[in-house]
């Protein structure tokens, strides 16, 4: 097979360019001494995370129990839960440890730390648990200094849980793009981060990890003083949000979405394609940034941008690709019906989860299917 005998749409990963990304994360953090753990909720395909075990990383980072599920069948078995522990979970994270997964839980409220020792009890198990620390206000986890990061060490700790170590993330990187501003909040991550380790160190609590990451601080910390392992996920694949934070180059973003032309509306400016917001997500993360890219950026079949169009619409199943400005009206002209595109998205973890199985792009022309795993 190769992209001519397709269908559409189509989500299409350039192998060559996401080998490129995946060695280059990986160099950075074996240059900060750090172990790398990549977050594979962006792909949750287990051929890219092969490579990225293949290229040094160790361990993987997850979003859902699913997923780790179905990467421990086929072997993955140093598994981070990174999303809060809902005490109704439990029991599907327990079948992972008697499995024999090596699987890490976290928590950062008093109510699930209690939740997870009572638990943990009840059926004679160790879950290991860290402690999610929030560093920016991005999201979830306790602050560094707040006495409730003590409290939920204590109660895990006293109550026979393994206390394994602290987790950050620095959400609040997607909204910069300057060096500056991003090796600050890389900073302000890392820091943060190892003062909550400290805490729990200096009051006799154990705390062997700490484990911080998203894709732009990873690639902009200037030292990782303190930090045991890092986690990213994007960065293997890239896209536009990451383009105008300034963590990489249009070349460097790998997933792009396949699209046939389907029809015009000339007075318009139109050029209709197969690929919709089913093909593409909802997501329209550059909106707010330095530049909007409508639905995604458009390009040839063959990969190269065109420069000044953009997927600026979308319904379900129906694409409206246009001229950013003024409308061009010789747009039948320019895409005629038939035409291939390929569209690149906002964002990799959103369009890929569109979609049942990536088309992998080599340098021989050759498509082969991978799948992604689906569902919680």
């Amino acid at each position: 097979m190769n992209l001519a005998s397709l269908n559409t749409p189509a989500a299409i990963v350039d192998v060559d360019v996401m080998t490129r990304n995946i060695q280059r994360m990986q160099t950075r953090m074996d240059a900060h001494g750090v172990t790398f753990r990549p977050h594979v909720k962006t792909t949750k395909c287990e051929h890219v995370v092969r490579a990225q075990l293949a290229a040094g990383a160790q361990g993987i980072t997850v979003s859902t129990l699913k997923e780790a599920e179905q990467f421990f069948a086929v072997g993955i078995g140093d598994i981070v839960y990174a999303v809060a522990m809902a005490p109704s979970k439990l029991e599907q994270a327990l079948q992972l440890l008697r499995r024999g997964c090596r699987l890490k839980i976290i928590t950062d409220s008093v109510h699930s730390a209690q939740a997870i020792v009572a638990f943990g009890n009840a059926h004679a198990a160790t879950f290991e648990v860290w402690i999610e620390v929030d560093v920016d206000g991005h999201r979830s986890g306790v602050a560094p200094d707040d006495d409730l990061l003590l409290d939920v060490g204590r109660i895990l700790h006293e109550g026979k849980v393994k206390l394994g170590g602290v987790l950050a993330h620095a959400g609040s990187s997607y909204d910069y793009s300057t060096s500056a501003e991003l090796e600050r909040i890389a900073e302000q991550e890392r820091a943060g981060c190892v003062h909550a380790a400290q805490r729990l160190r200096a009051a006799g609590l154990p705390c062997d990890t700490v484990s911080i990451g998203s894709t732009p601080t990873a690639l902009a910390a200037r030292h990782l003083e303190g930090v045991t392992e890092v986690r990213a996920g994007v960065y293997v694949f890239f896209d536009l949000v990451m383009h105008n934070v300034g963590v990489c180059g249009i070349d460097e973003i790998a997933l792009s979405v396949l699209t046939t032309v389907i029809g015009h509306q000339e007075s318009k400016g139109w050029t209709i394609v197969d690929a919709g917001w089913m093909a593409m997500s909802r997501d329209r993360g550059t909106q707010r940034q330095k530049q909007d890219f409508g639905y995604g950026m458009v390009c040839t079949e063959d990969g190269v941008p065109v420069e000044g169009f953009v997927m600026s619409a979308a319904n379900q199943e129906h694409g409206i690709v246009s001229q950013v400005g003024e409308p061009d009206t010789s747009i039948a002209q320019r895409f005629p019906v038939g035409t291939r595109l390929r569209i690149l998205p906002n964002h990799a973890c959103a369009t890929g989860a569109q979609h049942p199985e990536y088309h992998a792009l080599s340098r021989d022309g050759g498509v082969p299917a991978w799948p992604r795993f689906y569902g919680w």
